[in-house]
């Protein structure tokens, strides 16, 4: 077996256990048995839980940005169908991305410092492509220029984390994302002319 092949197990099995029981309830030796590797494995891939954890969560964010980003490049999309897919698409993959989950849990228990960049990249990523279809909107004419637009993505951030804890935390997901369309339609009048 090759060694990408054999990582790519690890990091699969992992992401079942972490998304199962938890980062701190998950212990190397069970992904070894599971993964059905040495551990000797798992220490030549990865130097420590933290670090294959990073890895399963940098996945997660992957599979994120690949799907948004078909949203932001559709160039049969205007800006105000974009935003709309977007944050749509945008909480339908994080209520399915158990591992993000598990760093929400982690700020009001204990901070996973090792996943800092992690999140703070997504941020940037976001913001890159929020500005994107904000300044699309613009162009269309269909967005107001007037204001600080690095205030209001960065504002627009605030109320989409805001929005996390609530729905993939305490469950409510399920309960609000019917009314998901009600919530951006505001936001979308917002900015709209």
């Amino acid at each position: 077996m090759k060694m990408d092949e054999t990582k790519d197990i690890i990091v699969s099995v992992a992401n079942k256990l972490f998304s199962r029981f938890g980062f701190q309830k998950t212990s190397m030796d069970e992904i070894a048995k599971t993964a059905r590797k040495a551990k000797g494995s798992l220490y030549y891939h990865f130097a420590s839980k933290e670090a294959l954890f990073k890895e399963v969560v940098s996945r997660e964010m992957t599979v994120l940005k690949n799907q948004l980003s078909v949203v932001v490049h559709n160039t049969e999309l205007n800006a105000g169908d974009k935003i709309k897919n977007y944050l749509l698409l945008r909480m339908e993959l994080l209520n399915n991305a158990a591992n993000y989950h598990e760093t929400l849990k982690a700020d009001f228990y204990e901070h996973y410092i090792f996943i800092d960049d992690l999140r703070s990249e997504l941020d940037k990523w976001e913001l890159v492509n929020l500005r994107n279809i904000l300044e699309q909107g613009i162009d269309e004419g269909a967005f107001n220029k007037s204001g600080n637009i690095e205030v209001l993505l960065e504002m627009i951030i605030m109320v989409l984390k805001g929005l996390e804890i609530p729905f993939f935390l305490q469950n409510k997901y399920t309960r609000y994302s019917p009314h998901f369309d009600d919530l951006i339609g505001v936001l979308v009048k917002g900015i709209s002319k």
